[in-house]
């Protein structure tokens, strides 16, 4: 299927009578920082931040200034539950019994708690590898690394010695309720240029004799750009989860620009390899999007034991063709740079996923709605003979509510480079669990690794 994304940031046309053309990439703006907002804004829904980037009531996208970004992760790591062992203690298979965890929850909101850290941070599972139906318990199992937590300089949720990010209930209740809704659609995102930015930054460069002063011209080109759309496909646009893939895609895009420098040393800016080379860009369009690839899914003869193998988040690219009309027509073709930043993406994601929690956030996300539509595909809770009428109940356990991101500001960034044409980045984020659930393969010793047993305390959610 294709991606469902369009360009990012807007590419022109440029004049051939420039005597210096303007290499000019239009991005995400870094203006508006957290000025106002107070400490319990911080920790609240609607506004706070994620991945370092924020949402304001009008829906603006921004940046949060690194001393929020410092003041959110004082506040949650003060107000964090005491760690003891055993949950505190790092384990490859850390199981998480979802009927119990649900009577957890349960429990508390009629008692008018708040949810413990525990609960809310899955037992600090950061990987499932296995799902387990238990018909004689009623109950659906998940299981995989885990540990105790901390807070990172940004505010995530870590692990304490690997430093990757835990799945959060919040995403697994969103990616439960997605899958077992009516519509079976892929989950997307994508920031575009509106159609008549994109027209007026057409008609701003054609007309253009020199380059002059590339700061007058790239703000001309800001204001003639407007705007940008965000549009976020098959999740809710103000939940946690819809959050993480837009901050995610932000990111990747303003490593490619150079507009944020590389956390790893072997990922270099898109225009650091486009710099290197001997001729200019012309007006095709790079696009890169990142999705998630597994293995076939394997099962046990009986279908009550699921593996998943393999998972990984790769960056797939292709190129658009922008017209002298401002028109963009999809090649299906990948241009040979685009392709080699979008491998080396691929192949350091594991590293920016350890520099940038948001990536290790963005791979959590994948697997916990590959999870979602494993359960709901295979029909487990039937298997199970268990609903989940507390935690596919939106009303009576709500999810996080964020403002939903509807536009971000251009930033132009100017970069002279002989006489070549303009160009622009575009991407996006596409999951379509589905797909990687419809694959599957048999094996016997998927059974083996289905505990026999569960704790005799009806209370505790949660083992090693």
């Amino acid at each position: 299927m294709r991606p469902l994304h369009s360009p990012l940031t807007a590419a022109t046309y440029a004049n051939p009578r420039l005597v210096a053309s303007l290499v000019a990439v239009a991005w995400l703006s870094l203006s508006a920082l957290i000025t106002t907002a107070d400490a319990q804004d911080l920790i609240s829904t609607n506004n706070r931040s994620v991945g370092g980037i924020y949402t304001d009531a009008d829906g603006i996208l921004k940046d949060a200034a690194v001393d929020e970004q410092g003041r959110l992760a004082r506040l949650r790591a003060q107000g964090l539950d005491p760690l003891a062992a055993p949950l505190a203690d790092a384990t490859e298979m850390r199981k998480v019994s979802l009927r119990r965890l649900e009577a957890a929850v349960d429990q508390a909101l009629r008692a008018g708690d708040e949810l413990p850290d525990a609960v809310r941070y899955l037992a600090g599972l950061q990987e499932i590898r296995y799902v387990f139906a238990y018909p004689e318990t009623n109950d659906i199992v998940l299981a995989g690394p885990g540990e105790g937590w901390k807070v990172d300089d940004q505010g995530t949720i870590v692990g304490v010695t690997t430093g990757r990010p835990v799945l959060l209930l919040d995403d697994l209740l969103v990616a439960l309720r997605i899958a077992h809704g009516r519509v079976r659609m892929p989950i997307s995102c994508s920031i575009d240029p509106t159609p008549e930015g994109l027209k007026r930054l057409q008609s701003l460069v054609r007309n253009l004799r020199t380059a002059g002063d590339p700061r007058v011209t790239a703000q001309a080109m800001e204001e003639a750009l407007g705007p940008q759309r965000i549009t976020i496909g098959g999740v809710p646009e103000s939940s946690h989860l819809a959050r993480v893939l837009v901050a995610a895609d932000y990111r990747m895009k303003r490593i490619a620009m150079n507009l944020d420098p590389s956390p790893v040393a072997g990922l270099p800016s898109f225009l650091k390899m486009v710099a290197g080379r001997g001729r200019g860009m012309n007006s095709m369009l790079p696009r890169w999007w990142l999705e998630p690839k597994y293995e076939p899914v394997l099962r046990d003869q009986e279908g009550l034991a699921w593996q998943l193998r393999g998972g990984r988040v790769v960056c797939k690219t292709e190129q658009d063709f922008l017209a002298e009309t401002g028109q963009k027509r999809q090649t299906g073709k990948a241009g040979p740079l685009a392709q080699r930043w979008a491998d080396l993406m691929t192949e350091h994601y594991p590293e920016l996923a350890q520099a940038e929690p948001i990536f290790g956030q963005l791979r959590n996300c994948m697997e916990l709605s590959i999870v979602a539509a494993l359960i709901a595909r295979e029909n487990l809770t039937a298997k199970a003979a268990w609903s989940m009428p507390v935690l596919l109940d939106g009303e009576r356990v709500e999810a996080a509510e964020f403002f939903p991101p509807k536009q971000v500001d251009t930033i132009v960034s100017p970069m002279r480079k002989g006489r070549s044409w303009s160009f622009g980045a575009s991407g996006g984020v596409m999951i379509n669990p589905w797909k990687i659930t419809e694959q599957t393969d048999v094996s016997s010793t998927v059974a083996e690794a289905r505990p026999a047993d569960q704790p005799s305390d009806p209370k505790q959610w949660w083992w090693n």
